[in-house]
């Protein structure tokens, strides 16, 4: 009852029957992160459909591959609004469900952002301001980074670093807080048995930026409330604390300040701790610029890597995964495998990869809380008093 009631709230009239978001509950305690459908069979059709038709399973695929690119391309926006509020206590640890922000087990690619949101500011339309970037170009846009991780924590605080929620500590147990072991290993692409133990990690990642949005430099503190929310306002007492979440219950507990979406492919390798220091000390002094890549494949190599991980990028887009694993492939000595750092400087492989890199995921996000809604100094202080005490019961508990 009360997961379908939650669901009800994140999907509204597309929540499906009780009895099936049972049988995603089960799913999801034995291990699996997404709520979705059950698992993706339109691949094994099309490949029938392509025998019917008489094509040979080259042709069929490179059809499929085009088909899957032009539907790509037919995402152009986000559902998600700068200056909208959210309730972070409503889904705490199950963001994941509500943001595409990590491969999912479902067949409904169409939307990135689906958690409830509240108009709550007048006026903003002018102080938004918005980029998009469509189409594909020869110059790359967007970022490529690595970072090395001493932990599993660190791992997904790096996963998660340009998510922002303030007066949160650990932002990313927001989005993680409710996975398992074995999801967490799925959404890193990593065996699970590499998620525990004395283990090391880096991350490495190529971000397409489509569309960027964010608030205008301006003082929120003087921006008018809709005239429901300045009712709300008024009815919060200081030291009332069932008032104030009364409040956040009504209209939520943060803005949306800015986010990027587009899509990523990412991958994480797995060194045992003493192999990890001596690449990471060697990355450090030297810089990626100044090793050569014989000796950068080498480190990102199963031959001191004690795991590399599968390259997956963020919306779970199978067509983009094909990409990467038909065009990153490496040989070092008698090791074949698939690696990112194939990337690295190579404009014709980032060319590819700017057009086929659609807008499918949230990239960034920042919130922030809703304190500007409160004008009176002693108000908002209580309002501030009361958020601190219930996000750290909340990452505590967590």
């Amino acid at each position: 009852m009360e997961t379908y009631d939650k669901l009800v709230k994140v999907f509204g009239d597309e929540a499906l029957s009780r009895a099936q978001v049972f049988r995603w509950h089960k799913n999801f305690k034995n291990g699996r992160e997404s709520v979705g459908d059950e698992p993706r069979k339109k691949l094994r059709a099309r490949c029938r459909l392509g025998r019917a038709m008489g094509l040979d399973g080259a042709t069929a695929l490179i059809i499929f591959i085009l088909y899957a690119s032009s539907r790509l391309q037919q995402k152009v926006h986000a559902d998600i609004k700068v200056g909208n509020a959210i309730n972070v206590f409503n889904r705490y640890g199950y963001f994941s469900i509500s943001m595409r922000v990590v491969p999912r087990n479902d067949t409904d690619h169409s939307w990135i952002f689906r958690e409830p949101t509240v108009d709550v500011f007048t006026n903003l339309a002018e102080k938004q301001n918005l980029k998009r970037s469509i189409g594909g170009g020869p110059v790359f846009q967007g970022d490529f980074h690595m970072e090395f991780c001493d932990n599993v924590k660190q791992l997904l605080q790096a996963y998660f670093r340009d998510f922002s929620v303030e007066r949160l500590d650990k932002p990313w147990q927001a989005f993680t807080g409710s996975w398992s072991k074995l999801t967490l290993a799925r959404n890193l692409g990593l065996d699970v048995s590499y998620v525990t133990g004395d283990h090391c990690y880096v991350l490495v990642r190529v971000a397409r930026h489509r569309e960027t949005a964010n608030l205008a430099a301006m003082d929120m503190e003087n921006t008018d409330l809709h005239e429901p929310v300045a009712k709300q306002v008024a009815s919060v007492n200081v030291g009332d604390s069932l008032s104030v979440i009364e409040f956040v219950r009504s209209f939520g507990s943060h803005y949306v300040t800015s986010y990027v979406t587009g899509n990523s492919l990412y991958q994480v390798y797995v060194y045992v701790p003493s192999t990890y220091k001596v690449i990471k000390e060697r990355l450090k002094s030297k810089g990626v610029s100044q090793i050569s890549n014989q000796e950068l494949t080498g480190y990102f190599s199963p031959w001191y890597a004690e795991h590399v991980g599968k390259i997956q990028s963020a919306s779970g887009n199978d067509t983009v995964e094909r990409w990467a694993q038909q065009r990153l492939r490496v040989k070092f000595y008698f090791f074949t495998f698939t690696s990112l750092l194939k990337l690295h400087g190579d404009t014709q492989l980032l060319s590819e990869l700017n057009g086929i890199l659609g807008n499918e995921a949230l990239l960034k996000l920042d919130l922030k809380t809703l304190a500007p809604a409160f004008k009176d100094i002693k108000k908002r202080a209580w309002f501030h008093e009361v958020m601190d005490n219930n996000l750290k019961l909340w990452e505590v508990n967590m």
